[in-house]
């Protein structure tokens, strides 16, 4: 896979501006029309569904192959939606509720571990990085005594994103190499001295759960957080697993603004590691979020602690704040979501839940590239919150 192509598959979080356009509004177009028997009609007789239409736009008029939905209301009941095809060679249906790769969103669950090893005082948010990986994080103006665990969990700690220098080589990555990778480059700012989204910083966090536990970090997000939450569709993908176990839509891909669609569903997804591992649905999304706001997988301290934020609207938008791996946006209808986001080689979702119980997840089938479709995706959560 060419320098370029890893250009648009660098970053599991979202990063404005960055990113090639990967779909002309012609290319765009044709598969809109290629796609067009696949969109939903409206829910219901009393009028069309606006999480529908949101959706159906986002197929039709952003070119994405599909996009798929879960939405919980205040009551509890939960909708999906479906827009688009689950396989372009096929014309395979999108499957309700299907599992995608979940990018950033992995963060959140590394971060709520984190938190838990805090309320086990087996850890401390303000000690150094060095306290638990001595002599490992070193580098022109980086240096693990100076850099502590709360900056690395709210993106202050100033380490370059390792994700901006990674090869050409689509391949396994250990944990230790993407770190490497990052050291190579010097800091982007002293620690704490200002915001920037960077993966390294929960590459370290990992490393570090993984130091203080003696466990594999995909297995404590099992046991604290996937099990403890109840989500029966959400894993950590084992080493060298490139697949995508049950009913999903296939992702894609476009090297070049004017190239095909790639089919890129099976790849090694290592080289996103804590910073973006993650297999999930839209509704497990939910039901997480929802859990951690409702106090369920993290102390009061240690929630108040999670959603103490800091300015992040160079990266997520307007209004938005970053906390310990949880961010918070403004909705239209008043309030605050706190969610989080990922985008990872063929999908693209960002998610959302209120304090009053409302959730919601939407999905694409390949990576945003330009501002006009990301607004259009983060205004599909919007719709889907403020129902």
């Amino acid at each position: 896979m060419r320098g370029q192509t890893w250009q648009g598959l660098r970053s599991p979080g979202h990063h404005r501006g960055t990113r090639r356009r990967a779909l002309t509004a012609a290319a765009a177009a044709a598969i809109g029309v290629m796609t067009l028997g696949a969109l939903a009609p409206p829910a219901t007789s009393a009028g069309p569904d606006t999480v529908q239409q949101a959706l159906n736009a986002l197929v039709h008029d952003d070119g994405m192959p599909a996009a798929l939905a879960s939405v919980k209301d205040r009551d509890g009941r939960t909708r999906t939606y479906t827009a688009g095809l689950g396989d372009l060679a096929t014309h395979a249906p999108v499957p309700v509720d299907g599992q995608i790769r979940i990018g950033s969103n992995t963060k959140t669950f590394v971060a709520v571990v984190v938190l838990q090893l805090v309320a086990e005082r087996r850890m401390d948010l303000d000690d150094d990085v060095d306290t638990y990986l001595p002599g490992l994080v070193r580098g022109k103006g980086i240096d693990g005594r100076r850099i502590t665990v709360r900056q690395l969990l709210q993106q202050t700690s100033g380490l370059p994103n390792y994700t901006n220098y990674l090869g050409d080589e689509v391949r396994y990555y250990t944990p230790r190499e993407l770190l490497a990778t990052a050291l190579r480059h010097p800091a982007d700012f002293d620690p704490g001295k200002k915001w920037a989204y960077s993966n390294t910083n929960y590459i370290v966090a990992g490393l570090i759960v993984q130091k203080v536990t003696g466990r594999p970090l995909a297995e404590e997000i099992d046991r604290r957080v996937i099990k403890r939450a109840g989500l029966r569709h959400t894993y950590f993908p084992a080493p060298g697993d490139a697949s995508i176990r049950e009913p999903h839509p296939h992702g894609y891909y476009r090297e070049s603004a004017d190239g095909p669609l790639r089919d890129i569903t099976e790849i090694d997804p290592s080289w996103a590691w804590a910073a973006g591992q993650l297999i999930s649905t839209g509704s497990d999304l939910n039901r997480f979020f929802g859990a951690l706001l409702a106090g369920r997988l993290l102390p009061p301290a240690q929630l108040a602690q999670m959603r103490s934020t800091v300015p992040a609207e160079a990266t997520f938008g307007p209004g938005a704040r970053y906390g310990l791996g949880l961010v918070s946006r403004p909705l239209p209808c008043g309030g605050l979501s706190w969610g989080h986001g990922g985008s990872f080689p063929g999908y693209e979702t960002r998610s959302g839940a209120t304090d009053d119980g409302r959730a919601a997840s939407v999905a694409v089938t390949t990576q945003v590239t330009d501002e006009a479709s990301r607004r259009n995706l983060e205004r599909a959560v919007d719709t889907a919150l403020c129902r």
